[in-house]
């Protein structure tokens, strides 16, 4: 059997968790079209015939600015050691830019080989495509290039062929059907802030994290933390109809990762500069 790790890397926004996501067959990671989603090294298996393949999905690279943003660029750093390939993932449709360079030194330097994946496909004409694989191989000595689309599933199986091919011999690291070692009570916290990221914009969704209090035979409790009362009053809403949304959105999938119907109950609580707190940041496992 073949098995082992290979990092995701990529500027925010270019579709990485959706592309875990469609490699694995299942929900990983929870995806948004706002910066900043993944906060943390999140795994996702993907089994086949004769290998398992475990991803790592990672913060986009960006400049520290706070202490949260300075932990999601120490576990991208961490996650590139002792991997045994990197994809780098570039937006199709976007103009290959500054940022995709800078990943691209930090992913080629790593020392591993990189697959070179353009994403998103499925907006761009046959002729831009073409022009974007020949933009992309300037950056580096890549050991393969593939264009996909994460959303349709596009040219993934091939892909996914691609990385297992990468894997040593090896044993399992999960059980055969497991997708993601992320814990319960994580799974559920993101998928309520997913629902967070869908509905509000402006400052929230990046002032937004969640915790699970607590998970009971018939109910889950889950509190929201935001920065500022202003943020709390947009995240409650008018006779707290955005909250009651986001928990209406969010319990389906939740109910789905507990395998039985569960009454979700969400409070949202202001917790200042908690993206500046080392303890709090801890507390997440972030």
């Amino acid at each position: 059997m073949r098995s082992g790790f290979v990092a995701v890397a990529g500027r925010p926004n270019v579709g990485k968790s959706t592309l875990v996501n469609s490699i694995c067959g299942g929900k990983v990671a929870i995806v948004s079209d706002k910066p900043q989603t993944t906060r943390r090294r999140i795994t996702g298996v993907a089994n086949g015939d004769g290998y398992q393949l475990v991803l790592v999905d990672l913060p986009g690279f960006q400049r520290p600015r706070d202490p949260l943003t300075e932990h999601m660029q120490r576990t991208v750093d961490a996650s590139l050691e002792d991997v045994d390939g990197v994809v780098l993932a570039l937006a199709g449709d976007e103009k290959i830019g500054a940022g995709d360079r800078f990943v691209a030194r930090r992913v080629f330097g790593a020392g591993a080989p990189v697959v070179i994946v353009l994403n998103k496909v499925d907006r761009m004409t046959p002729a831009d495509i073409a022009a974007q694989i020949e933009a992309a191989s300037w950056l580096g000595e890549f050991h393969a290039l593939h264009p996909v689309s994460a959303k349709t599933g596009e040219g993934v199986e091939a892909l996914r062929a691609e990385l297992a091919g990468l894997l040593p011999a090896g044993p399992a690291y999960f059980p055969r059907g497991e997708l993601t070692d992320l814990s319960v009570e994580v799974r559920i916290a993101e998928l309520v802030r997913e629902q967070a990221l869908a509905l509000t914009r402006d400052e929230v969704p990046h002032a937004v994290t969640v915790e699970v209090e607590e998970i009971a035979d018939e109910r889950v409790t889950a509190v929201l933390y935001v920065e500022t009362e202003s943020q709390k009053g947009i995240l409650v809403g008018k006779a707290g109809r955005m909250i009651k949304a986001i928990g209406s959105q969010a319990r389906p999938e939740i109910e789905l990762v507990l395998g039985r119907e569960v009454f979700l109950e969400l409070r949202v609580k202001v917790r200042p500069k908690w993206r500046r707190d080392e303890a709090m940041l801890e507390r997440l496992g972030i």
